[in-house]
């Protein structure tokens, strides 16, 4: 048997409704992280005071 790889594969950009996942760079420790991005579904309006009667 072979001994395991050092270096982890390249792993491509993963993509879904409002959702975007893509890979990192290894830390000093190798440590390989995901970095995921939401798309917002929602917007905010700016609040506005009622008139009083």
């Amino acid at each position: 048997m072979s001994a395991q790889s050092s270096t982890r594969p390249e792993v491509p950009e993963g993509t879904a409704s409002y959702l975007t996942t893509r890979q990192m760079k290894p830390n000093e420790k190798g440590f390989v992280g995901y970095e995921t991005i939401w798309e917002a579904w929602q917007t905010e309006t700016e609040y506005k005071t009622p008139e009083a009667p």
